[in-house]
């Protein structure tokens, strides 16, 4: 008889990977609770928020979240300059998750195993801003078979950090 498995007794082995989520001022408050989830679950080492007029809330993000940003690290960076400037200092490669007449499907990703990585996700209306969108290593993208061209950004952090992952 199989049986449903509950958090207590599943045996996931908890694991952190050199992967930092770049919330590309990302102001939905349930979108940054669902991505502080997701993050959570593939084993995030860190989490930064830019945006000028980002509201973090972790009252309104706790419902989405399941309290998972008590879990992972988070920094709030609030121009996406300095965010950049920092992941280049500290010898990130940027991962821009974005549609652009240059980006390559989510599959072709090539990583190097030694260098961190930083996926950057953009804004729920304007998507990933042009000074990220310039420093991208590589501008990746998800192949959708629909007449919509994008998803919640939940939903594709959700679908590139699995790839990602799974490629480390």
């Amino acid at each position: 008889m199989q049986e449903q498995l509950t958090h207590e007794n599943t045996s996931f082995q908890q694991k952190t990977f050199p992967v930092t989520v770049v919330c590309d001022a990302i102001y939905f408050q349930s979108n940054i609770g669902s991505i502080f989830r997701i993050s959570e679950a593939f084993g995030v080492s860190k989490i930064i928020l830019t945006g000028e007029q980002l509201v973090f809330s972790p009252r309104k993000i706790n419902k989405t979240s399941r309290s998972t940003h008590q879990m992972v690290p988070y920094e709030i960076i609030e121009k996406a300059s300095d965010a950049v400037t920092y992941l280049k200092n500290n010898a990130y490669q940027i991962i821009v998750l974005e549609i652009t007449n240059k980006s390559i499907p989510l599959p072709s990703l090539h990583l190097k195993s030694d260098t961190p990585i930083a996926l950057v996700i953009g804004n729920e209306i304007s998507g990933v801003c042009e000074t990220f969108l310039q420093n991208a290593a590589q501008t990746i993208h998800i192949e959708m078979f629909g007449k919509n061209s994008s998803i919640n950004v939940a939903q594709a952090t959700g679908i590139a950090l699995y790839e990602i992952i799974n490629k480390l």
